[in-house]
């Protein structure tokens, strides 16, 4: 890896602007509800693009509409129902109420219970019974009864059930989707990351042309600040080009004649004309899109808990109904009576706290997190999180700082010290945009160091800058421009391979030296030292080269690194490890982590990080900070808690209540109305919701 200091270099800001343009960060997402049966798409990967954000948009606000509506008609129902009425202890004497009652559930049924309905349809045409089973079931049970309570059969219609069931229904898949950010616009904004338009040559002019209309063998320009438009080789010029962003190396890459450029990489202060040799699928990006494609589609979704309990319930729910009215029919009963007794018992399975019992621990527990600087974009990871057994870090951006910062000044001669060293350097360095001027100015400003004015700036090509500060001939050069003049400099305590070296000489004299590395971040070594001790391996896995992977990964205490990676190689080192049993979490910041985090049981994105990398993740670190991993684990077995206690609560009560409302203890006197199943419904709706709140006092 070359150490020269080549200057002049693009502006970073240039470089940072380029990659902030990769279009908005996280809109909302794909929906991770309930209504799977609904929207889910048929390919096994989310779709992409503005069709399938607006889609998703537009199912938000379509719950959204029911719930409001549904509301405003069901307080009319409830008000009217004589089951409400008995229980409050009031009377309202109004015409055709019956019939108000019915004409307002009608709409309810048919238009908040819709997607219920089309849910349900969905499910027995894949004979995979869930919520929408049993949500539909019951709502449908409800309404056909007392509908024909209405128009003359005996008994107590159920209509303000039916009118809260729905309500309540809505609300809970409203809340998730709202909570819930879904799948990854991944795959789109790694396409976003390659130029529209290419500058190729032909017969000594510059062309215009679209990327997909590229060839292989195509000369194409490609100017200082600019994206590289495809993979190839370099024909003529010389840069440094940024490609941090897809292979994981932190510093800019000196790119000369016949050196390979990679397509979404972004060029330096220097003309290059470039050689296309590979375009579309055969193109690197291309093939890191299509690595994250493949993981997104093979990765397996936990079934959430709430739809196993609304498979077993949709069941108890149909057996327990029709052998109710059976029995009784067998016994001798009236149908009306036999009828009341199988819609109680179908109605009371299909409980109202089921409903909210995960939405709104959902909802809490990715509000708290992101105060805490946890993004949750896949709830499932995020549940999940409680198992990871070996978590995988990506260097650059992730452990480390992810720019060069100065790790050493030293000094040659006595007659300096080493502010007055920085104070020089920096005076030559601030007329440079390159990475290691901009480090030098940032240790300076750090310091409080007035930056002297420089004259008669010249750029050493290959080797280094210089100018004359204060009066002083002042050199920052690089080990080419040593080699070439044979300057004799004491031996330096740089650390080869991990550190970059460039000596400032003053007066044709060798006054002392600066060191650059990619800095570990503050927080990774209590963030490696908690994951120890909750017994979870830490690998590291980097693009970087050997001495920097060791480096980091021996500092830090880390079990194990693995260096020059490439994005395909990380994938597999997880799929390796998920074939040992492994539960696995990848942590990365770069293009180059997309596949490895689409990959991983738990991808965890560090926010300042690029676009992509946070758009393949689960879980994004807000505030950049690896301990907040180990909060990620507290906070996932917490969730999950909690959501097994809820589960409890909503479906427990059938345990007594079904047996009581079909009527086992008939004989004794001890049988559950309609009234009394539809106030243990609400009790438990009430414990539910109590219960998700507390929450907020185990994760803060």
């Amino acid at each position: 890896m070359n150490q020269d200091h080549h200057h002049n270099h693009s502006s970073k800001k240039e470089a940072e602007k380029h990659v902030e343009g990769i279009e908005e960060r996280l809109e909302e997402k794909t929906l991770h509800g309930h209504s799977h049966a609904m929207h889910k798409d048929t390919s096994g990967h989310p779709p992409h693009g503005e069709h399938g954000h607006d889609h998703h948009r537009m199912m938000i606000d379509d719950f959204r509409k029911r719930f409001w509506v549904s509301l405003a008609l069901s307080v009319p129902v409830i008000v009217l129902s004589p089951m409400v009425q008995h229980i409050l202890g009031f009377s309202l004497d109004i015409p055709y109420s019956m019939y108000i009652a019915f004409l307002l559930s009608s709409v309810i049924y048919f238009y908040g219970g819709w997607p219920f309905l089309t849910g349900l349809w969905e499910e027995v045409k894949k004979g995979s019974p869930g919520m929408m089973t049993l949500i539909g079931v019951a709502i449908t049970v409800a309404y056909l009864y007392s509908t024909a309570v209405t128009f003359g059969l005996e008994g107590m219609d159920f209509f303000w059930e039916l009118a809260t069931l729905i309500v309540v229904m809505l609300l809970g898949h409203w809340i998730e989707m709202k909570s819930v950010l879904g799948a990854s616009r991944a795959l789109e904004l790694l396409v976003s990351m390659m130029p529209a338009e290419a500058q190729v040559v032909r017969d000594g002019q510059t062309v215009t042309v679209k990327v997909d209309q590229l060839q292989p063998g195509d000369i194409i320009l490609v100017r200082p600040g600019e994206k590289v438009p495809a993979d190839g080789v370099v024909g003529q010029g010389a840069s440094y080009l940024n490609e941090s962003m897809l292979t994981g190396e932190s510093k800019p890459v000196e790119k000369k004649k016949d050196d390979r450029v990679i397509g979404g990489s972004i060029n330096g202060n220097g003309s290059l004309q470039v050689r296309v040799v590979s375009t579309g699928k055969d193109s690197y990006l291309n093939k890191v899109i299509n690595l994250v494609q493949e993981a997104q589609k093979t990765k397996s979704e936990t079934q959430r808990l709430a739809d196993k309990a609304a498979k077993w319930l949709a069941y108890v729910a149909l057996v327990a109904g029709f052998g109710t009215l059976a029995a009784w029919l067998v016994a001798g009963a009236e149908l009306d009576f036999a009828l009341e007794r199988m819609v109680t018992v179908m109605v009371i399975s299909c409980p109202h706290a089921l409903g909210l019992a995960i939405p709104l621990v959902v909802a809490i527990s990715t509000a708290v997190s992101a105060n805490n600087g946890l993004l949750i974009r896949n709830r499932t990871a995020f549940e999940s999180s409680r198992n990871i057994t070996t978590i995988i870090f990506d260097k650059t951006g992730t452990l480390t700082q992810g720019s060069h910062e100065v790790a050493q000044v030293e000094v040659f001669q006595q007659s300096y010290s080493k502010q007055e060293l920085l104070r020089l350097a920096a005076g030559v360095e601030q007329n440079s945009e390159h990475y290691i001027s901009q480090g030098i100015l940032k240790r300076a400003k750090a310091e409080g160091i007035t930056i002297p004015p420089s004259d008669q700036f010249n750029y050493l090509p290959g080797k280094g800058l210089e100018g004359i500060v204060e009066g002083h001939d002042v050199k920052v050069v690089g080990p080419n421009y040593i080699r070439q003049f044979n300057v004799q400099v004491p031996q330096s305590q740089a650390e080869e391979g991990v550190e970059t070296a460039v000596y400032v000489l003053i007066d044709g004299q060798v006054a002392g030296y600066i060191t650059l590395r990619d800095q570990i971040r503050p927080e990774s070594a209590g963030a490696i030292q908690v994951l120890k001790e909750q017994g979870i391996k830490n690998l590291l896995l980097t693009g970087d080269n050997e001495r920097v992977a060791k480096s980091v990964s021996d500092k830090l205490g880390m079990d194990g690194y693995l260096a020059n990676v490439l994005p395909h190689q990380k994938q597999e080192k997880i799929k390796e490890l998920q074939a040992q049993g492994e539960f696995v979490a990848m942590t990365g910041d770069g293009v180059n982590d997309a596949p490895a985090l689409a990959q991983a049981d738990v991808g965890i994105a560090v926010g300042s990080g690029t676009d992509v990398a946070a758009e393949t993740a689960d879980i994004i670190l807000v505030n950049s900070n690896p301990q907040d991993i180990a909060s990620l684990i507290l906070f996932g077995k917490a969730t999950y808690r909690k959501m097994i206690q809820n589960l409890i609560w909503a479906t427990g009560y059938n345990i007594i209540a079904l047996p009581l409302a079909a009527g086992v203890l008939y004989n004794q006197g001890i049988m559950i109305s309609p009234a009394v199943g539809a106030a243990l419904m609400s009790l438990s709706t009430v414990i539910v919701a109590i219960n998700a709140q507390l929450l907020k006092r185990q994760i803060k």
